[in-house]
């Protein structure tokens, strides 16, 4: 998912950026009657005229225009940013693996570059591995409301961050967003009602014919996997392998396509909440099990160090650092939980940092991608999760479902019930979305990957993924973080290669390990994601009847 990240210490992890707001289900638009899925005959192949990127980079890019309404295909058109990097092994090319880092609001132009060394070596071999930015996102045509980096900003200073605390501040939150909210139908309420996950997988299908494949090749992390899921059904004949890491189950973000105002939130309704309490509660667990050469927040024993972290979340409530607030840093721990290599031990140098009194320091930046860096505000990622999944349109009652999770998840509850109250206020409803079935029988099965101590998408949704649809086989990544992809396992990396390559999937009940625990260097097994070129070890593997 695209978490909200604290406005001070904010990462640039290929996970974290925004995930805001969604349109209650009883404002819906009819969905888009094509029944198979299939853009209209007269919508054109978009032409990709592939360039360098960067002069001397390895990443070639290229500009789609597709409709903006594929109803409406004569009418106006949009602009899609594409990035492929081109299969390095020589004369052994099977085809193009489209990918998409989640979100919703993930550039994928940014995030595919970024995160390309931990595709599978023989993936990287045999495929063209393509990337964009879904419409309403990045270098696409993107959803902006704001006229310059400096309203923005200002704006982005109007709310508290993390999460509102008390009743002033949950005031200035939820005017923020509605004036937010605001802003964007005024720039381009058209565009607003067409950035919907089904609009994005007519847009996945239009690539794939501008590329030549006659069948899709897909791997979507996090929200991908929801976006995986629509094209499944939408395009089932044009499956030739899908694998989907992190899973949102399809159920959950629909509403299980109910007409009626919604209870509680999307991210509610996925477990996000619990899981993030589950995990943060063995991010402690683990780091008071070590010394502090290896977590630097341990207290010495697993208890201690749970309490030390209860002391400090009541501490930054009276008693900030500077711009580190209580909500700042508990959704600066959800988000840290995504990526365990380094993220977890950075994460426990941040705490101490703050229970010495410190501001934590700025982490260090991802390298700049071989694309035009984009402004990726919150608005955009809102703006997707809006058009699909309903949520509460009242702002009254988010306090009362903050307490309700809080009661079971902690402050990881508060913050997860806060990031989808700014679809209370937003403008637009979706003009096309898929609400379901998910069970239509695809042309191969579906790879479906969970990791059982997942702190956004939990693993039960794998579960959910892999029941709802007509034919798809779990892959269980024994281990933390959010998204095999990027908390290597050298043997989930080696399944997904053969079911790329071959189609071959993992026996049932397979589970996997990471290539390295929490709180330890990680150190290459020998596996494809090391580019040692072996096969995984056994230990890494266990088969389950």
């Amino acid at each position: 998912m695209h978490i909200s990240g604290p406005a001070v210490g904010r990462r640039t992890l290929a996970v974290a950026v925004a995930a805001t707001v969604t349109c209650s289900m009883s404002l819906t638009g009819p969905d888009l009657a094509l029944a198979d899925g299939t853009p209209t005959p007269s919508v054109p192949v978009p032409k990709l005229n592939w360039m360098p990127c960067v002069q001397g980079k390895r990443f070639d890019c290229a500009t789609a225009k597709v409709p903006l309404d594929y109803a409406n295909p004569d009418g106006r058109t949009i602009e899609l940013a594409v990035v492929k990097r081109k299969a390095t092994g020589p004369g052994r090319r099977i085809g193009t693996l489209f990918f998409n880092p989640g979100g919703p609001g993930g550039p994928g132009t940014v995030q595919m570059p970024q995160n390309y060394e931990f595709f599978p070596r023989e993936v990287r071999e045999r495929f063209d591995i393509v990337s964009w930015d879904p419409r309403g996102v990045g270098n696409s045509t993107a959803v902006n409301c704001f006229a310059s980096p400096e309203e923005a900003g200002a704006w982005m200073s109007s709310k508290p961050a993390g999460f509102p605390v008390g009743e002033k501040e949950r005031k200035r939150w939820i005017a923020a967003f509605a004036d937010q909210a605001n802003r964007c139908m005024q720039r381009d309420p058209e565009l607003l009602r067409h950035v919907s996950t089904a609009d994005t997988a007519r847009d996945l299908d239009q690539l794939r014919q501008a590329v030549g494949d006659a069948q899709l090749t897909y791997f979507g992390i996090s929200y991908g996997s929801f976006l995986g899921a629509t094209y499944a059904n939408l395009f089932p004949g044009k499956v030739r392998a899908m694998t989907i890491d992190s899973n949102i189950d399809p159920q959950a973000w629909t509403n299980h396509a109910s007409d009626a105002g919604p209870r509680l939130t999307t991210f509610l309704r996925m477990g996000s909440d619990r899981g993030a309490s589950a995990i943060l509660d063995r991010f402690l667990a683990l780091c008071g099990s070590v010394t502090t050469d290896h977590c630097a927040f341990s207290a010495g024993s697993p208890k201690a160090t749970r309490d030390k972290f209860d002391q400090l979340m009541k501490r930054l409530r009276e008693h900030p650092v500077g711009p580190w607030t209580y909500a700042a840093t508990v959704g600066d721990a959800v988000s840290g939980l995504d990526i365990v290599h380094p993220g977890w031990t950075d994460l426990a140098g941040r705490l101490q940092d703050l229970w010495q009194g410190r501001v934590p320091r700025q982490p260090t930046p991802l390298p700049p991608p071989p694309v035009p860096n984009p402004y990726t505000g919150d608005e955009q990622g809102g703006a997707v999760l809006c058009s699909d999944s309903p949520n509460p349109r009242d702002p009254g009652v988010y306090h009362a479902l903050e307490e309700a999770s809080a009661l079971h998840a902690g402050d990881t509850g508060r913050f997860w019930t806060w990031a989808a109250e700014p679809c209370a206020t937003w403008p637009a409803v979706a003009a096309n979305r898929y609400r379901g079935p998910w069970n239509k029988q695809t042309a191969h099965p579906v790879l479906v990957v969970g990791t059982t101590h997942d702190p956004a998408t939990p693993y039960a949704d794998a579960q959910a993924m892999t029941r709802e649809l007509a034919d798809a086989r779990l892959l269980t990544d024994h281990g933390y973080g959010h998204t095999a992809l990027l908390n290597p396992s050298s043997c989930v990396n080696d399944y997904e290669s053969r079911y790329f390559i071959d189609g071959a999937l993992p026996p049932i009940g397979t589970t996997c390990l990471p290539d390295a625990p929490p709180f330890s260097a990680p150190e290459p097994t020998g596996g494809i994601a090391t580019g040692g070129g072996g096969t995984a070890r056994d230990t890494h593997v266990e088969v389950t009847e």
